[in-house]
């Protein structure tokens, strides 16, 4: 079942590619090195590189996938990027809709044009997870925006955390990832930033899930976390099965 490396997800769609830098986090952008490689090897989707671009023979993908998984919705370009239009969004939206046995996990660093775009759409349904970025304390007001988010799971990626995020707000947010920042310029992360994350999150009741230490390579720097790894996911919205075993709930 699971088809992508990030691991707290099980499979990856992506209906649009190609993204612009607006914050620190983006400096070494994996998506973006990695569609420079997908361009050399001749995929038509990455023809114009990190280019942003819509793919609409990919919106029926859910609907093709029978079993049940937790799906990172564009994993490579920014959902609610300026040059996504409505109407695609609300294309992208009533798959997600139809395909409700999975579990949709979006993840902005728009927070804004995700809220303006869901007040509008309506109640966001229950399998649709809607998260922000926070790579660190600049960028905390995008949590403030999520928690105004018309939806039941809100999440937020500490990934790559690449600075402290100090005092945080946590209330109205389920779940929290963590993660150093990965590749061959990658920006060594501290263990008081990550410790900072999580101490927050267990005292205000968040799932947390440390993601890797990060390094030249994705899995070199490990996962565990104080003497042990933490996988913890947001109480269960439903009875369903996800991927090859139950994700929801803490484990």
């Amino acid at each position: 079942m699971k088809e992508t490396q990030i691991e707290w997800t099980d499979s990856t769609w992506n209906p649009s590619t190609g993204c612009t830098k607006v914050s620190s986090g983006c400096k070494n952008c994996y998506a973006e090195r990695l569609s420079a490689r997908l361009r050399k090897m001749g995929l038509r989707k990455y023809v114009n590189g990190f280019t942003f671009m819509i793919h609409s023979e990919e919106l029926k993908t859910p609907l093709e996938w029978r079993k049940s998984r937790m799906i990172f919705v564009n994993s490579m370009s920014d959902l609610f990027h300026e040059e996504m239009p409505d109407s695609f969004l609300e294309e992208v939206f009533n798959v997600m809709e139809q395909a409700d046995w999975h579990i949709y996990q979006i993840l902005t660093k728009r927070p804004q044009r995700m809220l303006d775009f869901t007040v509008k759409y309506g109640q966001v349904p229950d399998h649709v997870w809607m998260g922000v970025t926070v790579e660190e304390a600049a960028f905390r007001n995008r949590i403030a925006v999520l928690r105004k988010v018309p939806c039941k799971i809100r999440f937020i990626s500490f990934e790559p955390l690449v600075g402290p995020v100090r005092k945080l707000d946590l209330s109205g947010i389920s779940w929290a990832i963590a993660g150093g920042e990965s590749g061959p310029n990658h920006r060594p992360v501290k263990a008081e930033w990550v410790r900072e994350v999580r101490d927050q999150s267990v005292e205000q009741g968040l799932a947390f899930f440390f993601k890797q230490w990060g390094g030249p390579r994705a899995k070199s720097g490990g996962r565990e976390l104080d003497g042990r790894i933490w996988d913890e996911y947001p109480p269960s919205t439903s009875d369903k099965q996800v991927g090859s075993d139950n994700r929801l709930g803490h484990i």
